[in-house]
């Protein structure tokens, strides 16, 4: 077992492992050792403590054998402060992404700074064949790319994706529903013109109407638009 491996087991709680398994279907029970999330920051303290190197090596020996190794290597990669060394991390740790609770944590600073150099990364990602990884490319467009900074054909490669992983759908449906918050009028051509498959369609209008940023006058056109 590794010096992180044995930090980590410090805060171990099997019944919160049973509880995650249960939220991460992808991964095997035995892939959980039962860290709550709080006590990530502690951990974080206690890696820093053992020094650069350890830090290093536990962030190249991939692919980790725990699902709160992955979490942990996230954890770092966002605070990873240069562009340029936090974008090649990433990289290099993207094919070992394989649950959703580990792309989701992403949200590193130093690439938001830098978002127009990340663009096209991103839309490379968006049209990788890995399923997490195309997930990760669409969680970024949607964090950074909805705002201030938006253009409606950034829309237009998540609309075309056609896969089975229900992953991958529902991260498209979750982009579009922040977009028919953030961008009604650039979003809701590609919901009134059936651009996406039907289940994430539909989808994408139920998240959108869970929303408490949507207008009841929205809410209600957008379920007229459902498919049956």
């Amino acid at each position: 077992m590794t010096q992180i491996q044995k930090i980590l087991f410090e805060y171990q709680d099997k019944k919160y492992a049973d509880f995650s398994a249960k939220l991460v279907p992808t991964l095997p029970r035995e892939a959980f050792i039962g860290v709550r999330s709080p006590s990530f920051k502690m951990i974080l303290r206690q890696i820093k403590e053992l020094g650069e190197r350890e830090v290093q090596d536990f962030l190249q020996d991939l692919p980790h054998k725990y699902h709160e190794e992955n979490i942990l290597h996230i954890a770092l990669i966002n605070k990873t402060k240069g562009y340029e060394e936090c974008l090649a991390e990433l990289e290099h740790f993207l094919p070992y992404v394989n649950s959703w609770a580990v792309s989701d944590g992403l949200n590193p600073p130093a690439l938001k700074k830098n978002r127009q150099e990340l663009l096209p990364i991103l839309e490379r990602w968006i049209c990788d064949k890995a399923p997490f990884t195309q997930r990760v490319g669409m969680l970024l467009l949607m964090k950074y790319f909805l705002d201030e900074d938006f253009r409606p054909e950034y829309l237009e490669l998540p609309a075309k994706i056609r896969r089975r992983e229900y992953y991958v759908n529902m991260m498209i449906a979750w982009l579009f529903a922040e977009a028919l918050v953030k961008q009604w009028d650039a979003a809701l051509p590609f919901i009134q013109n059936r651009r996406l498959e039907p289940w994430t369609h539909n989808k994408a209008i139920q998240k959108a109407c869970e929303s408490f940023r949507v207008t009841p006058e929205h809410k209600e056109f957008l379920r007229s638009l459902k498919l049956c």
